[in-house]
């Protein structure tokens, strides 16, 4: 039920090799209008990654002396690269196939990357993500959520009779009413539906004993 990586990444890769040119890099930048490149060597195992900022430095930085004392040491360096292999960043964040999709986004939200390049247990390239291929499990038709609520969550992993709650679904925010057996359940329920790919927020409205506090508004 929870989205993985695979799930949304793009398996065809335009990957670039160590010895790909500053001009052939431009090229291709422009053919598949991407933002980077993952550098992969003979094996096809992740390298480096190579971006447009990168490759912009070239430009930005064609005289780096009128301001060499702002200047980073790697940019300075890069704004002298010829190949993929001057031009990319060593230290490459990955993440694996089978990955949670929460787990992406939250590396690419804190990260402040774009993409990032996914690879087995070998360290073989086998895709990328991006921010809009995360952003793709929100896509979900409300009722499509509300049926694995209902009958994956529900009636599968917690083992309970959805008859006895009200889940509503709108615009990806979802409604839990009812009475759970107990408060753990109660808790875990609404724990779980805000993991249900698609789901945007949950509305815990619930009736939990009256010595349980509940927090009104969504749960995030």
């Amino acid at each position: 039920m929870n989205a993985i990586v695979k799930d949304v990444m793009t398996a065809e890769v335009v990957a670039v090799r160590r010895d790909t040119t500053f001009k052939e890099l431009a090229a291709t930048l422009r053919e598949y209008r991407v933002s980077a490149f993952p550098v992969v060597d003979d094996m096809g195992r992740v390298i480096g990654l190579v971006s447009e900022a990168d490759l912009l430095a070239k430009e930005a930085l064609a005289e780096p002396g009128v301001v060499a004392g702002l200047l980073h040491h790697s940019d300075v360096r890069k704004a002298g690269g010829l190949t993929a292999g001057d031009l990319m960043s060593h230290q490459v964040v990955t993440v694996s196939p089978g990955d949670p999709v929460e787990q992406a986004a939250r590396m690419m939200h804190f990260l402040k990357v774009r993409q990032l390049p996914v690879v087995n247990s070998g360290g073989e390239l086998v895709g990328i993500v991006s921010r809009s291929d995360l952003l793709s499990v929100f896509d979900r038709p409300d009722e499509d959520i509300r049926t694995d609520i209902v009958n994956t969550m529900f009636r599968h992993e917690f083992l309970v009779d959805p008859r006895q709650f009200t889940v509503r679904v709108e615009a990806g925010v979802v409604t839990l009413e009812g009475t759970p057996e107990t408060v753990t359940l109660g808790r875990d329920l609404v724990r779980k539906a805000r993991h249900v790919p698609g789901v945007v927020a949950v509305h815990d409205r619930l009736s939990y004993p009256d010595d349980y506090p509940v927090v009104a508004g969504p749960l995030f």
